[in-house]
C-alpha cells in the first residue's frame, strides 16, 4: 500500500508517512471518518491546508484526516443585518475572502493572502494587519468527541485570545476535541474595509490609523505586504515553504517590556498592564538576520533557514527535514532568551516533535 507522506500535505513540505490518510469530503464524510478513529482508539490528526503543522520526520502513527468539504451559502443579507455566510471547513479561506470583497461584504479584506483552510481560521484566531477572525465570526459548528454529538459555538463561547480560542486550548497533539465543519461569518455590506488599524497597511493605503478604505484597494496592498514578506504561496519561492509565523508575539508584563530598548515595538496587550512586543524585532536584535541558517556549517547544515524576507518565518530550502526547521527555532529562541530574558512561543502545532 502507497503511503500518504505528510511533507506533500504541509506547507513546510516536512513530515513522515500517516499510518492511515482519509480524504473527508462533506460534513458526513468527516463525522464518518472521526467516529470510526476513535472507536478503533487510534490517534487522530486534522489537517486542511497543512499550513500551520510541522509534523515529525517519523510521521504520525494513525489516522490523517484531511478535511476537504468545499462551498458556503448565504443564510441571510440586507442593508441592516449585512450577509450571514457558512462556510464549509475545508473551503480555502483566501478563495472566501476574494469573494468578499468582490461582492462587497466587508471585514475579512486584511485577512487576504492567509494559507489554509476556513476551518483552521477559528483555532488560531487566526489574524493579521490588525484584524483578525474573531471580530467577524458569528458562530462555529463543531463535532463534540467526547459527546459523540454536534456541538455549536457562538462567538462569545469560542473564548476568543491572541491566536487563541477554546477549540485550540482543548487541542492535544494536533488532535482536537471539536472538529470544525463550518464556520459562520456575519459581514457588514459595504465598499468600504472595516477601520485599518495597523500602521504599515495604513501607511500603504495612504490614510489614517482608525480610517477605511476600499476593501478592493485593502487586499490589493495586504497581498504586496505579504507578498514582499514570503507570506503568500509561492511553489517557485522557496521563502514560502514555512509554517508562516513560527513564533507568536510575546505578551509580557509591562515591567518585562520597560527593560528593552526605546525603540522596540509596543502594542497594547489586550489586558491590564501587559504589553505585546514584536518577535521579529526580537529575533533580528538578538543577532539573527533573515537569512540566518543558510551558511552550510549553520545548525540545520543550510536546508533550513529563517526566510530571507522576514524574520519570522523558518523556511525549507529544498532538502530539510523537521529536525532541521526545529534546530533554527531552537537557536533563535536560546538567542532571545540569552540577549532579552523572553521565551519566544511556536504558533504552529507541533507534531510528535518538541521544540
Amino acid at each position: 500500500m502507497t503511503q500518504t507522506l505528510l511533507s506533500a500535505l504541509t506547507t513546510a513540505a516536512v513530515g513522515g508517512p500517516a499510518g492511515r490518510f482519509i480524504e473527508a469530503r462533506t460534513e458526513a464524510e468527516i463525522i464518518d471518518a472521526v467516529r470510526s478513529a476513535d472507536a478503533a482508539a487510534e490517534p487522530l490528526l486534522i489537517i486542511g491546508g497543512g499550513s500551520n503543522l510541522l509534523v515529525s520526520d517519523d510521521g504520525f502513527p494513525g489516522t490523517v484526516l484531511k478535511i476537504a468539504s468545499e462551498g458556503f451559502a448565504v443564510s441571510a443579507e440586507d442593508s441592516c443585518g449585512g450577509v450571514a455566510v457558512v462556510v464549509q471547513a475545508g473551503h480555502n479561506w483566501d478563495a472566501l475572502v476574494a469573494h468578499a470583497v468582490r461582492h462587497a461584504w466587508s471585514g475579512i479584506e486584511a485577512l487576504s493572502g492567509i494559507p489554509g483552510a476556513t476551518g483552521a481560521t477559528p483555532v488560531q484566531n487566526v489574524g493579521a494587519y490588525g484584524a483578525d477572525v474573531s471580530q467577524t465570526i458569528a458562530a462555529v459548528r463543531t463535532w463534540d468527541r467526547h459527546r459523540n454529538a454536534v456541538q455549536t459555538f457562538t462567538n462569545s463561547e469560542l473564548k476568543f485570545g491572541y491566536r487563541d480560542s477554546v477549540l485550540k486550548q482543548t487541542t492535544v497533539n494536533g488532535s482536537p476535541r471539536y472538529v470544525v465543519l463550518t464556520v459562520e461569518f456575519q459581514l457588514p455590506l459595504g465598499r468600504m474595509s472595516a477601520p485599518v488599524r495597523y500602521a504599515e497597511l495604513a501607511r500603504a493605503l495612504g490614510v489614517e490609523a482608525g480610517q477605511r478604505a476600499y476593501s478592493t484597494d485593502v487586499r490589493r496592498e495586504v497581498l504586496r505586504l505579504r507578498g514582499s514578506k514570503g507570506m503568500v504561496w509561492d511553489a517557485a519561492d522557496r521563502d514560502t515553504y514555512s509554517t508562516g509565523s513560527f513564533f507568536t508575539n510575546p505578551i509580557v508584563p509591562a515591567e518585562v517590556a520597560a527593560t528593552l530598548p526605546d525603540d522596540a515595538p509596543r502594542y497594547p496587550g489586550g489586558a491590564d498592564g501587559l504589553t505585546k512586543l514584536s518577535a521579529a524585532w526580537l529575533i533580528d536584535q538578538a543577532g539573527y538576520a533573515k537569512g540566518f541558517g543558510l551558511e552550510p556549517d549553520s545548525v540545520s547544515g543550510g536546508r533550513a533557514s529563517l526566510s530571507t524576507k522576514h524574520t519570522l518565518a523558518i523556511t525549507n530550502r529544498g532538502s530539510a527535514s523537521a529536525a532541521d526547521l526545529l534546530a533554527i527555532a531552537r537557536e533563535v529562541r536560546r538567542g532571545v532568551v540569552e540577549r532579552f530574558g523572553i521565551e519566544l512561543h511556536p504558533e504552529p502545532l507541533l507534531i510528535g516533535v518538541e521544540l
